[in-house]
């Protein structure tokens, strides 16, 4: 989440007049993540979430992301759902941008996870991945394999300048991926950014995921290789076996992985901290200075990168 686009009080007011919502009382701006503008909404009746969809958002995708929501929601996922106007559209214009409203999820992110955080989050993956089963529209992850050279020629001729030598190893990293990118794993619904400013939590309880404007049709694997590169490192980025553990084993008790996406989990997990390394220097370099973001630093990933390089199988991650 973040703000580039402003909006007026004036236009808020008129927005939200047509919904049956209550009269707006207040809004501000969620400074939070890298690719949409994002408002919290407070009416008289209620609070909301207002995203607007920026530049970098395929609008063709967005049937995709809000109809996902509502499908996730109804096979029981705590997640939030887009809300209807009085004429039933969801898909709404607002400041020159297409905008939908959202449904307030209560809860918080956790900025230290614990270990039962790293439990929660990797059933509640598994329920996720059941749910999604179903769900009649596609989506390809353009941020997998076959997207990364793009990112890395944009990223290649400054990428040294955040660390020496990091566009050589870049290229020898996408190399040995397309080589060796596991195939004919079980595939379907994954949220693909499943960081823990996605999830939330009510005391010791997860309260729902947020955020799906990545999510697309992929390896299931792959979903849990993102999660142990969100979740499973400590401050300096030194991997915490036990998170992990936790993580996998309660992702196995809802969805069993079968002895193929274990063997994949190191590779997946390279791909998965390249991916993040590569948008992050995309952005570092091209985030517009006057919006309400604060670019991610690329270098935690390309350190995180460097511990699953060496990575000898799924015991490495506590299996």
């Amino acid at each position: 989440m973040a703000v580039y686009t402003q909006v007026s009080g004036e236009d808020m007011t008129l927005f939200m007049a047509r919904y049956d919502l209550g009269a707006l009382v207040s809004f501000h701006g969620i400074a939070e993540g890298v690719e949409n503008t994002n408002y919290l909404l407070h009416t008289d009746k209620g609070q909301y979430i207002l995203t607007l969809y920026e530049k970098r958002v395929n609008s063709g995708d967005l049937p995709f992301f809000l109809g996902l929501m509502e499908h996730l929601a109804e096979k029981g996922l705590p997640c939030p759902t887009p809300l209807h106007d009085k004429g039933g559209v969801v898909l709404q214009e607002l400041a020159g941008r297409q905008a939908a409203l959202i449904s307030f999820l209560e809860g918080y992110s956790v900025h230290r996870p614990r270990v039962s955080h790293c439990g929660h989050v990797g059933r509640s993956l598994a329920t996720m991945h059941i749910a999604g089963e179903g769900f009649a529209l596609q989506r390809t992850n353009a941020l997998s394999v076959q997207g990364w050279r793009a990112l890395a020629d944009a990223t290649a001729s400054r990428a040294d300048t955040v660390a020496l030598g990091l566009s050589e190893a870049i290229a020898e990293e996408i190399a040995f991926l397309e080589q060796n990118w596991p195939e004919g794993l079980p595939t379907g619904i994954i949220h693909a950014d499943l960081f823990p400013d996605n999830v939330f939590f009510l005391g010791d309880e997860l309260s729902g995921f947020i955020d799906f404007y990545f999510a697309c049709n992929d390896t299931l694997a792959y979903d849990i290789a993102v999660c142990l590169n969100a979740w499973c490192f400590e401050e300096p980025n030194a991997f915490n076996v036990t998170k992990a553990r936790a993580l996998l084993r309660r992702y196995n008790e809802k969805r069993s992985l079968n002895a193929n996406e274990l063997a994949a989990l190191p590779i997946l997990a390279r791909g998965a901290a390249l991916r993040f390394l590569l948008t992050r220097l995309y952005d570092w370099f091209h985030t517009c200075g006057s919006a309400l973001v604060r670019p991610k630093d690329p270098r935690e990933y390309w350190r995180k990168l460097r511990f699953h390089q060496k990575v000898k199988s799924v015991g490495d991650y506590g299996l």
